[in-house]
C-alpha cells in the first residue's frame, strides 16, 4: 500500500482525490470547509464506484447512516488495531463493505427505531439549544401546545423520558448539533 495524498480539509480532499484517483480514499466524517459525506458525494458525482472508507471518532447510528448512505464502503473508528485498518482497506479495494459488528449494530438499531419527522427535528434542535417551549413556539411559529406534542412524539422515539434524557440520547446519536 502506498499514500498516495494527504488532505487537510474536505475541499483539498476532492482535489487531491481527482488528481491522484486512488484505489481507496480514507475519509474522516468531521473536517473543515467540506464535511466527509459532502466529500462523498463529491467523489462519487465523478465516479460512482469510488471505493471510500471512513476513518473517524465518531461511531452514532446517524453519522454511520449518513456515510453508508452517501456511499462509503467501509467505516472504521480511529482506534480500531492497525491490522483492522489494513484488513478493511483489502476489503473494500476487492469490491467488498467493511463495517464492523459493533458499528453495524448500532446501524440496525438506529434505523429500526421510527424517524424523526422534520418538524419534530426542529423541535428537538432549539430544545438542545436550551430553548423553553414557549420560545420554540415563537421561533417556529406554533403554540405551546404544539410543542408540547412534539416533544411527546420525540420523547416516544428517542424512548426517554424527560428534556434533558431526549438531549443527550439525540446528541448521543447525532441528531442535533450543540
Amino acid at each position: 500500500m502506498i499514500v498516495v495524498a494527504q488532505a487537510t480539509d474536505g475541499g483539498q480532499a476532492v482535489d487531491l482525490w481527482r488528481k491522484h484517483r486512488p484505489h481507496v480514499t480514507l475519509l474522516d466524517l468531521r473536517m473543515p470547509v467540506l464535511d466527509g459525506v459532502r466529500v462523498i458525494n463529491e467523489i462519487r458525482k465523478e465516479d460512482a464506484s469510488a471505493r471510500i472508507v471512513i476513518l473517524t471518532t465518531y461511531d452514532s447510528d446517524n453519522d454511520i447512516y449518513r456515510a453508508i448512505k452517501a456511499g462509503a464502503k467501509g467505516y472504521l473508528l480511529k482506534d480500531a488495531r492497525r491490522e483492522e485498518l489494513l484488513g478493511c482497506i483489502r476489503k473494500v479495494n476487492g469490491g467488498e463493505t467493511c463495517i464492523p459488528q459493533g458499528l453495524m449494530q448500532k446501524l440496525v438499531t438506529g434505523i429500526s427505531s421510527e424517524p424523526l419527522t422534520e418538524r419534530e427535528a426542529e423541535v428537538l434542535q432549539l430544545l438542545a439549544h436550551g430553548k423553553s417551549n414557549k420560545e420554540i413556539g415563537t421561533k417556529l411559529f406554533i403554540s405551546e401546545s404544539t410543542v408540547k406534542g412534539h416533544l411527546r412524539n420525540i420523547f416516544t422515539k428517542l424512548n426517554v423520558l424527560s428534556r434533558t434524557e431526549a438531549v443527550t440520547a439525540a446528541t448521543r446519536r447525532g441528531l442535533v448539533q450543540l
